[in-house]
């Protein structure tokens, strides 16, 4: 199906080159050094702040609530690879994933913030984690100590931590399905990709990172800190209409449903649930998503701490 691939060369071409880039940058002179020399490039340069066009009265009543953290999972890399074009040789119903990013004390949207995702193929499986199958998503166990976090989205994938559900260590070089976007004055950023499969244990979802006060570069993003880890979920309906087509349909690992996954906390749109457009009839030919973030960008929430939901009372 060649509409689904999405190949763009010229977002994908240089992904070794800025890997080795980036870790020049962090060797010679460390991050700070890294982010003043490159603030004179111009154009590239600024940090996090509230800017821009104010959120409608409506968009502002359904999203100023914070939006839910969650954690970070064991298939975080923090290779911050500035594009748009998530896609690579990865096949799957297209997606145009349209993100804001606003803060929740001011409904105002934050421009120049470094928004991350990652997340797994059509067939479950993560890259940088491709000898591990089908991606190994078993639930990780209740939060625990963790080392302190430097709170650095720059630093080195952290290891351990219970909270976070144990950081892996990858098994080889891929990045597909992981990129950075920063957010233009009135807080959007979009990502072209493919719709998710699921993988043992979770719902179809995305994971996602906003980096503030730190500085956007040719490359990626550099120091500052992350404001906020979440998920973003695909409601039911559309995950019933996936098993039914190519290539989803010969993913064998049995699909936990949305109400079932064990991470999302049924708060709707708070709870990263994503706004969807597409042709029932035909899903093959795509599907938008959208859903506005709402942060505190003075917070740090990495991911390693909490991030389950709060049982309910009754519960």
């Amino acid at each position: 199906m060649n509409d689904t691939n999405m190949h763009d060369e010229a977002d994908n071409a240089d992904v070794s080159q800025v890997l080795l880039n980036r870790r020049r940058l962090l060797t010679l002179g460390g991050v700070a050094t890294a982010a003043a020399g490159l603030t004179a490039l111009g154009g590239w340069a600024g940090t996090a702040t509230a800017a821009g066009k104010p959120v409608s009265a409506a968009e502002a009543a359904a999203a100023c609530a914070l939006s839910s953290e969650s954690i970070e999972g064991p298939y975080y890399l923090d290779y911050l690879l500035l594009r748009r074009n998530v896609t690579e040789d990865r096949i799957g119903v297209p997606l145009n994933l349209n993100l804001r990013v606003i803060d929740a004390a001011t409904c105002r949207p934050i421009r120049g913030a470094g928004i991350e995702i990652w997340y797994c193929d059509s067939l479950g499986v993560y890259s940088g984690y491709t000898d591990n199958g089908s991606g190994g998503g078993t639930p990780p166990p209740a939060p625990g100590p963790t080392a302190t976090p430097s709170g650095d989205p720059s630093g080195p994938p952290p290891g351990g931590g219970g909270g976070g559900g144990g950081h892996q260590e990858p098994t080889d070089d891929l990045t597909f399905l992981r990129g950075l976007q920063i957010t233009d004055r009135n807080g959007f950023a979009s990502f072209l990709g493919i719709v998710p499969g699921w993988y043992a244990g979770r719902a179809l979802h995305i994971h996602t990172k906003v980096h503030t006060e730190g500085t956007a570069t040719p490359t990626g993003y550099v120091g500052g800190h992350t404001c906020h880890t979440g998920q973003f979920y695909f409601e039911e309906t559309l995950a019933t209409k996936l098993e039914l087509i190519e290539p989803y349909v010969t993913n064998e690992t049995a699909r936990v449903t949305l109400d079932s996954d064990f991470l999302y906390d049924g708060t709707g749109s708070t709870g990263g649930l994503l706004s969807l457009r597409y042709d029932p009839r035909r899903v093959e030919r795509g599907v938008k998503a959208d859903i506005t973030v709402s942060v505190d960008p003075t917070a740090t929430n990495d991911g390693q701490n909490g991030g389950f939901p709060v049982p309910s009372a009754s519960a």
